[in-house]
């Protein structure tokens, strides 16, 4: 295993079987201003998870004692790990793995071989849509009568009940909610979430929306599909 040792920086958890590929990732992550933990197999990375929170996950799909998708499953599901973001890793350049894996909660993808510069740019684009709270500049937005976005404290209520959204999913709602009644391509979408750093599918925001419109519950009405067009976020 493999870490750093300046405590003020941002900590990264990488999970690989591959070695090569670990050290490829801890070297650039460290030149980019990262600690990192390297792991090989799911259970080191879980054990590690039990005494400490990264600030972002990069997560291998295919590992030889359990698979990518189920740790990310699990992660969601617990309290303790489900705002963690998540940046998948895949062999298989297979679009359902990748779709599986967004559903789940991972914010992005990286298909191998990948390059190590775009990882790292990825990754900072993460952390950039994941404002700590009580960050500077904020904006609250109240959507109808049930649903509330809060920036500065990257919280989303909705009928006052506080839920639980990826750093993606927080970036897609924001855009929408400072924008209401405007529609949105997924296109536009792309940019505005991710910038320079765009090299994600279209429906990589199809499968956000739709995750968004499952935890707003009957809050989710409000996100509405604008056939041929896009998506809005209106009463």
């Amino acid at each position: 295993m493999l870490e750093t040792t300046n405590v003020a920086k941002p900590m990264l958890f990488a999970v690989d079987d591959e070695a090569d590929i670990l050290e490829l990732i801890a070297i650039h992550a460290q030149k980019a201003g990262f600690r990192i933990k390297t792991f090989s197999r799911a259970e080191p990375l879980l054990k590690a998870l039990a005494g400490e929170i990264p600030d972002l996950i990069i997560l291998d799909l295919m590992l030889p004692d359990l698979d990518g998708l189920e740790i990310c499953r699990r992660l969601k599901k617990d309290d303790r790990t489900a705002a963690i973001p998540i940046l998948i890793l895949t062999a298989k350049g297979d679009e359902t793995d990748v779709v599986l894996g967004l559903e789940l909660g991972a914010d992005d993808y990286m298909v191998k071989p990948f390059s190590p510069k775009e990882l790292v740019a990825r990754v900072h684009a993460i952390l950039r849509r994941r404002k700590a709270p009580g960050a500077a500049s904020s904006g609250q937005w109240r959507v109808g009568d049930i649903l509330e976005i809060d920036e500065r404290q990257h919280a989303v209520w909705v009928a006052g009940r506080k839920l639980e959204v990826t750093a993606t999913e927080f970036a897609i709602l924001k855009v929408l909610a400072r924008n209401p009644g405007w529609v949105f391509s997924r296109d536009q979408l792309l940019d505005q979430v991710w910038g320079e750093d765009k090299a994600s599918l279209d429906r990589t925001i199809d499968v956000h929306i739709k995750n968004l419109r499952d935890k707003l519950g009957e809050a989710g009405r409000l996100i509405k599909s604008v056939r041929g067009v896009g998506y809005k976020l209106e009463p």
